[in-house]
């Protein structure tokens, strides 16, 4: 499974703080956003990734992320110019998929939780359409929600519904078989021109090949796509990290504790952070220890 990770967009909704830069390179608390759902695809256990982003800020992200080879990844680079939807990352990413499934996430989604890995791991094994991950929330009204049978299998998703059929709001991870990935070009553009993801998902589900993951209790998803939203993430971050004396998303230590880089590279890396920062201090004290 190849990882695709969608950094478009505009993000109108953080005005001005992107006026001259991208939402996912803003701050959540010590790190770039974009660290938090590159450090998920790589506890998935994905080293090939796409980065999608629009012209204006590509170059941003290669100077931030290079190749990713010092983190033992592949990464690589495409260009979305307009925010035609999630939907149309399906299409950009196919020749990097080659014969793979893919496993795509948003960028400005953060996932935590001890057995999170697990459970993407599970997923990738038995994709086959499109599985999705599902989180309990009290305000399901503003997501696309899932609707689930007696047996809490995956009937339907309905896009920010009045009556919500549930309280399972479906996050910005998805995973699809390879197959699938052409399916963004069965569907036509919403009312508000873009291709939805939740138009590719449905039509997978009515053909009974769409299944559901929840991530329940010990398991923390947030969207920081607003002021709020980004506000609250970073104070969510830092609580943690504080009171644990450890590192969310730090992708060094994802890479070390992966197996994708040795001791001797996490070495070197730990050489260019600077110890004056929380970051860098954390990063030589793997070494240390």
């Amino acid at each position: 499974m190849r990882g695709i990770l969608l950094a478009g967009g505009s993000g109108t909704r953080l005005l001005p703080l992107t006026t001259i830069n991208s939402k996912q390179l803003l701050p959540v608390y010590d790190k770039p956003l974009v660290y938090y759902p590159l450090s998920v695809l790589m506890l998935a256990g994905m080293r090939e990734i796409l980065v999608i982003t629009n012209s204006l800020h590509i170059e941003s992200f290669r100077s931030l992320l290079g190749d990713g080879s010092h983190l033992g990844l592949d990464l690589q680079y495409a260009v979305q110019d307009e925010p035609r939807g999630i939907a149309e990352s399906l299409l950009i990413g196919r020749e990097f998929a080659g014969d793979e499934d893919v496993c795509l996430i948003l960028g400005d989604n953060i996932f935590y939780g001890q057995g999170l890995p697990a459970a993407l791991h599970n997923a990738a094994e038995t994709v086959d359409g499109c599985t999705v991950f599902g989180y309990p929330v009290s305000d399901p009204e503003r997501f696309g929600v899932a609707v689930l049978d007696g047996d809490g299998e995956l009937v339907d998703i309905v896009e920010k519904p009045t009556a919500p059929p549930s309280n399972i709001a479906v996050t910005g991870l998805y995973m699809y078989s390879n197959d699938a990935l052409g399916y963004a070009e069965k569907i036509s553009p919403s009312a508000r021109g873009e291709l939805e993801i939740s138009d590719v998902n449905r039509l997978l589900v009515q053909e009974g090949r769409g299944r559901i993951v929840q991530l329940g209790r010990g398991n923390a998803w947030l969207d920081a796509g607003t002021h709020d939203s980004l506000l609250e993430a970073s104070q969510y971050v830092q609580v943690l990290q504080k009171r644990q004396g450890m590192q969310i998303a730090c992708l060094e230590e994802t890479a070390f504790r992966m197996g994708y880089i040795g001791m001797d590279q996490l070495s070197e890396l730990a050489d260019r952070l600077s110890t004056g920062s929380m970051y860098g201090r954390h990063v030589r004290s793997l070494v240390e220890a």
